[in-house]
């Protein structure tokens, strides 16, 4: 179900990270350019070859970018989380989006659309700092994702994965338990992976008393022997 904007839109835009600092007034444009977007679980978002006219924020829930192969196997780009945007590349070249959006959870998205955009660049160096940041952030995960896919194993690429989950603390710890964000099917797309090849180094991983798994949560008895597995790897 997509509708238009609740009373709570400035508030709702003032929680992202791309737009802190804008004052009141601001926040205010901003937020007449914005549509509210609800979506249930597995709902599309847009489709390959939809026409790109603003950005994305994700408030709550999770957007999957995906695009289906020649193989008609799912490649899943990204999971986005709360507080992160998509759309921004696309919507400055004006072409179309080349993966597809679906929801994995019921989620609520704002649209701000280009016009909005374009007038804070032209009127704030600050906004156009931090919109340009988030660009060179989504750029450089592209190409550390290009680099894992190329160089490292699949072992490696499960323990990466699993070392971005952790909080700077815990990296030093013993008995450390995480929980997986989506389906075990989709993180294994997202790093390349088939399901049943990410399920097979998760056991391998678990017989070598590394880690234990149960539905979404993982047990980690020690980060510092899975970091050392996956540098040995």
């Amino acid at each position: 179900m997509r509708d238009h904007l609740p009373v709570q839109t400035d508030s709702l835009l003032a929680r992202i990270p791309l737009f802190d600092g804008l004052s009141p007034d601001e926040l205010a444009r901003v937020a007449k350019g914005t549509r509210e977007v609800r979506l249930s679980k597995h709902d599309m978002l847009f489709q390959r070859g939809d026409k790109c006219s603003g950005l994305y924020l994700v408030v709550f829930g999770q957007i999957k970018l995906a695009f289906t192969s020649l193989q008609g196997t799912d490649k899943v780009i990204e999971v986005m989380e709360p507080g992160e945007s998509f759309g921004e590349s696309f919507m400055f070249l004006d072409r179309p989006y080349p993966y597809y959006a679906q929801a994995l959870a019921d989620s609520l998205l704002l649209h701000v659309g280009r016009s909005v955009i374009d007038h804070e660049l032209e009127n704030d160096h600050q906004f156009m700092r931090k919109m340009l940041a988030n660009m060179a952030r989504q750029l450089r995960d592209v190409v550390g994702d290009v680099e894992a896919y190329s160089l490292h194993n699949g072992e490696r690429r499960v323990i990466g994965y699993l070392m971005q989950l952790l909080d700077a603390s815990q990296f030093e710890a013993d008995d450390v338990t995480i929980e997986l964000p989506t389906i075990k099917g989709v993180i294994a797309s997202r790093i390349n992976l088939t399901h049943e090849h990410f399920s097979r180094i998760l056991h391998a991983l678990h017989e070598r008393g590394l880690l234990t798994v149960k539905g979404r949560k993982v047990h980690i008895s020690s980060v510092a022997k899975l970091i050392a597995a996956a540098e040995n790897g």
